[in-house]
């Protein structure tokens, strides 16, 4: 049996999936494929590495600092997360909290990062030989929310965040032969998203990237296609939706270190359900 995990971030959100993937860790759960969806991807390299609590310490520790998001990193780089530092700064062999490279590349697992192409809107999934020792840019790709930050450029090519091609890629999953699916949401699992704000957004990026703008106007749609998709494979008995009953005060861009805290220990405790599921 082939089993497969999602993470599809959402910014500070994504302390609730740490609170998940440190749970499984707890139960001895692994998994064959994991897929990561912006921030996603990189709870899911600490979930490799088995460095459980490490990406508990980045959202609610690190993120308080000016130099990982702030007004004065907007005015400076053009961009409110300085994925530099928190991806290379931090996360290098030399840095603060390194990614245990080793440990993950010797992880059989696969793992693919979701980023979505700027100039075509596509999605673009990036592996493991994507991924070496101190060059962590998938996750900067994958993570380079629009307006926020500027996109990220790999070998020439701008990326944004994955939501904006491919937010819950359920199918890619089951396409890649997987027969179990764990789908870690990071908002309610009756949460309908809807395009206002993300219209609203696409108007900045058009002039430059008319098919990034595209894409984060269909982000919606997508989003709720995809989670409609989950919920049938669910009924089916073939994934389970790890999703909270409410966020706990936390979104995108939170900075509230009790509220961070209250939602990772929903996700530990949510967490429980994934090993039942694979049995």
């Amino acid at each position: 049996m082939k089993t497969g995990v999602i993470d599809v971030g959402g910014g500070m959100r994504g302390v609730y999936a740490t609170g998940v993937f440190d749970r499984c860790m707890d139960d001895g759960v692994n998994f064959d494929l994991c897929i990561g969806v912006s921030a996603g991807s990189a709870n899911i390299a600490s979930f490799l590495a088995g460095q459980r609590g490490r990406n508990y310490i980045f959202y609610t520790q690190y993120a308080m600092r000016e130099k990982y998001m702030s007004l004065r990193n907007f005015i400076l780089k053009k961009s409110y997360i300085d994925l530099d530092y928190v991806y290379g700064t931090l996360s290098n062999s030399d840095g603060e909290n390194p990614i245990d490279y080793a440990a993950f590349a010797a992880n059989p697992a696969q793992f693919l990062v979701v980023a979505a192409n700027a100039l075509t809107g596509e999605a673009r999934y990036f592996d493991k030989s994507d991924i070496s020792l101190d060059h962590y840019d998938v996750f900067k790709a994958s993570c380079s929310i629009p307006v926020v930050c500027h996109p990220y450029f790999i070998d020439g090519v701008p990326y944004y965040d994955g939501a904006l091609a491919d937010p819950v890629p359920v199918k890619k999953a089951f396409d890649m032969g997987c027969d179990k699916v764990v789908l870690i949401l990071t908002k309610p699992r009756s949460f309908i998203r809807t395009a206002d704000k993300d219209a609203r957004l696409a108007r900045f990026i058009r002039k430059k990237y008319p098919a990034a703008a595209e894409g984060m106007e269909k982000r919606a749609q997508n989003y709720n296609d995809g989670v409609a998709l989950a919920k049938e494979y669910e009924e089916q008995g073939r994934l389970i939706i790890i999703a909270p009953d409410d966020t706990c005060g936390v979104d995108t861009l939170t900075r509230d270190k009790t509220a961070m805290d209250n939602f990772y220990k929903k996700g530990l405790s949510d967490g429980a359900a994934v090993s039942a599921f694979l049995k």
